[in-house]
């Protein structure tokens, strides 16, 4: 979750935040952590999260540890038994090779250089260890219901920047991944979420909700 400078922003709105996951975001919440599920069984340990937030999906996907610059998420996710720490996505204090995977979820579009972010995930991974990204692609449907509340001034969406995968893929190898699998999920439009989905192996227009594992390769 949230990265950027204005961590501020989301300490004061932390409850606001972490309760949208109870209500309106309950069902989607779901179908990402499902989708989830597709890629954690091959994802070297230890596992880390960058940009943690509240922990609900480092809780649901089993992640030991997770990094954000808010504070108040990070108090939300060390009730959840989320092994915290206080700090930005540009300078992890980690010691290189410290972990198997890092999951970036729902993070890309809030940090102010992604590129540093991953650059600097890559430094703290093993060899051969793995990125997973949770995304909303700005060409889906998903992407440009967001876009809009951005022009329309969201108090959280103002501040999101959206990539398409392509961007994604280059920002990835200029930091020193390539990526090994694209799992796809959240076809239902916004409004539309009734019911649990299956997600698909593979990048799909129509998705909502894209996770991209990529592989650390040698410097």
């Amino acid at each position: 979750m949230p990265e950027s400078a204005n961590s501020s922003l989301f300490d004061s709105l932390a409850v606001e935040y972490d309760a949208w996951f109870e209500s309106t975001g309950k069902l989607v919440f779901d179908i990402e952590v499902k989708a989830f599920s597709e890629v954690l069984p091959r994802l070297p340990k230890p596992w880390l999260e960058v940009g943690a937030g509240s922990g609900r999906f480092a809780r649901a996907l089993g992640i030991e540890r997770g990094v954000d610059p808010s504070i108040r998420l990070l108090e939300i996710a060390k009730k959840r038994g989320i092994e915290t720490c206080l700090a930005n996505g540009e300078a992890l204090p980690f010691r290189e090779g410290a972990f198997g995977t890092a999951f970036l979820v729902v993070t890309m579009c809030f940090v102010e250089s992604p590129l540093a972010v991953l650059k600097e995930t890559h430094r703290i991974l093993k060899p051969g260890g793995q990125v997973v990204l949770g995304l909303v692609l700005r060409e889906s449907h998903w992407g440009k219901f967001y876009r809009k509340k951005k022009r329309e001034g969201h108090r959280f969406y103002k501040y999101a920047t959206f990539y398409s995968y392509e961007e994604t893929d280059k920002l990835l190898a200029k930091s020193g991944f390539n990526i090994s699998g694209v799992v796809s999920t959240l076809f239902q439009k916004p409004g539309e979420v009734v019911e649990m989905e299956k997600s698909k192996n593979g990048l799909y227009a129509d998705a909502g909700f894209t996770i991209i594992a990529a592989e650390k390769q040698a410097d």
